[in-house]
């Protein structure tokens, strides 16, 4: 009578790190939100070209009321252009492993985002024409409208990452979404400047 023969062990699956990154220099993410903010920008290049030219057949003052009050607008525009450089600040800490100015330089953005909303609110609110007033009211109402929503989303996505980013998900190698979303509100800030220029500074120009 042979003996049995003793059950060979089976080889167990030794723990790997998670990957970083695909392996390819820009992920599919990157690439969707590029074309995004290329179909938004050609969303905010119509509408400005269509400001434009109804301005340059305007047969009396444009606007009617005068030129817009630069008093909040100034602000507005020095705060978004602010935030931007403290998401950078923060976004260049993450490349380091700085996670503490990470959450700041997030935080900070979105108290910018913020009060730039609500400086808009009261720009609206001062303004001596409604959308109904004439094509100037409409394309004014119309344009920094889709503008304040787009630094909405700007806000819940920066919202999302800092969610993540107090939670201690990004490091120095993955942290790939808070470049997604510095990008699109760097492109926010980009367009409020081509706003800002066509409504409060054009019309002192001619």
């Amino acid at each position: 009578m042979t003996a049995r023969a003793m059950p060979t062990a089976l080889p167990t699956a030794m723990p790997t790190a998670l990957p970083i990154g695909n392996g390819v220099p820009r992920s599919p993410g990157w690439w969707a939100l590029i074309w995004t903010i290329a179909t938004e920008a050609c969303l905010f290049a119509y509408l400005l070209f269509s400001y434009y030219y109804l301005a340059s057949q305007a047969r009396g003052p444009w606007p009617s009321t005068g030129p817009l009050s630069l008093t909040l607008a100034i602000p507005q525009t020095c705060l978004l252009v602010a935030s931007s450089v403290v998401y950078w600040w923060g976004e260049k800490g993450i490349e380091r492993g700085d996670q503490g100015r990470l959450r700041l330089g997030l935080l900070v953005t979105f108290i910018m985002g913020v009060v730039f909303l609500i400086l808009e609110g009261l720009d609206w609110n001062n303004q001596p024409f409604t959308a109904k007033t004439d094509a100037f009211g409409s394309l004014y109402y119309t344009i920094t409208g889709f503008h304040g929503a787009h630094v909405i989303v700007g806000l819940l996505l920066n919202l999302i990452v800092q969610i993540w980013a107090w939670r201690g998900t990004f490091t120095r190698e993955r942290h790939l979404a808070v470049t997604n979303a510095g990008m699109y509100w760097h492109f926010v800030d980009v367009v409020w400047l081509f706003v800002f220029t066509t409504f409060y500074l054009t019309p002192r120009w001619g």
